[in-house]
């Protein structure tokens, strides 16, 4: 086993320091305050009884040009139907959690992030789990979702859907133009929301050192902080500065500014990080091609 040098990085670039991160979550927190809420109402065969103007406003463009559904159609049409087939299976698992009495499996109900009971439960037998947040990625949109069942003097309503639509303060236009051939280019992260702690906290990009693939969702370790966002790795792939960032294995995305070096291992290689960041990266042999060109290696 050879090592192989690859550059040397300073493997603490500029992080916010407390205050200005303290001061930034706050603005944010106010802004989101002051957002416009898109809301949806579903029945009980999870079908759209109901949209304020904002969700129309948001959605109906979406769904009409992604999926050809007339913005007519929608009420009535089955939620998971107006979602392009790669979120539908995102999409059912939000309401599947949320179905399950407050046992939700998102973020917030990780270890230290245990579920709240609403003000519902015990009374009288009545409860309504707590709201379950996704993030959703819909054409040139990216929405944060909170989901809630709705009770009534009969048990359960319906479901009501919430969502803010985060676009502008999470993304940026893509650097080549707005559109590829026939295809729209998808706008890039430059902030990654999260759900901690029944917060949203914004994770700018340049300051993750790689991503790492969790069942349905994703770690994404910094050099201080570790968080778990819903985006699947093909999604990060497509919306991640490629300059920056580079696949280098189906579960692994590495920022390369963080990479200290390579080291050969037997056939393959492995990307070193600075400690504290998953020291030693895979980097899987359909990859390895890439790998060495973005570093002049071949």
């Amino acid at each position: 086993m050879s090592k192989s040098p690859l550059r040397t990085t300073d493997p603490s670039p500029s992080i916010p320091d407390g205050p200005r991160d303290s001061w930034r979550d706050s603005a944010f927190q106010h802004k989101l305050e002051q957002f416009n809420p898109g809301m949806v109402w579903l029945d009980g065969n999870q079908c759209i009884s109901a949209l304020n103007d904002v969700a129309i406003n948001i959605l109906a463009p979406a769904v009409q040009a992604s999926m050809g559904i007339l913005p007519a159609s929608l009420i009535g049409s089955n939620i998971l139907q107006v979602h392009p087939p790669k979120s539908r299976g995102k999409i059912e698992f939000l309401l599947r959690s949320n179905g399950a009495h407050g046992q939700s499996a998102h973020p917030s109900a990780a270890p230290g992030h245990g579920p709240s009971h609403g003000p519902g439960h015990g009374q009288g037998g009545m409860f309504s789990p707590p709201p379950v947040a996704m993030m959703i990625n819909i054409p040139e949109r990216l929405l944060m979702i909170k989901v809630s069942q709705m009770m009534g003097a009969d048990g359960i309503a319906g479901t009501c859907m919430i969502f803010y639509d985060l676009t502008e303060a999470t993304t940026s236009p893509a650097a080549s133009g707005p559109t590829q051939g026939d295809r729209t280019e998808p706008r890039l992260l430059s902030r990654i929301p999260v759900y901690r702690r029944d917060r949203i906290v914004l994770v700018d990009v340049k300051d993750i050192a790689r991503f790492e693939g969790n069942g349905h969702y994703t770690n994404i370790i910094t050099p201080t902080e570790r968080y778990l966002c819903n985006f699947s790795m093909s999604v990060l792939e497509e919306r991640l500065n490629p300059e920056m960032f580079l696949r280098v294995h189906r579960s692994h995305i590495v920022n390369l500014n963080f990479a200290v070096e390579l080291m050969r291992v037997d056939d393959g290689m492995m990307v070193i990080m600075p400690p504290g960041m998953g020291e030693q990266v895979p980097v899987s042999k359909n990859n390895l091609a890439k790998l060495k060109q973005r570093f002049g290696l071949i």
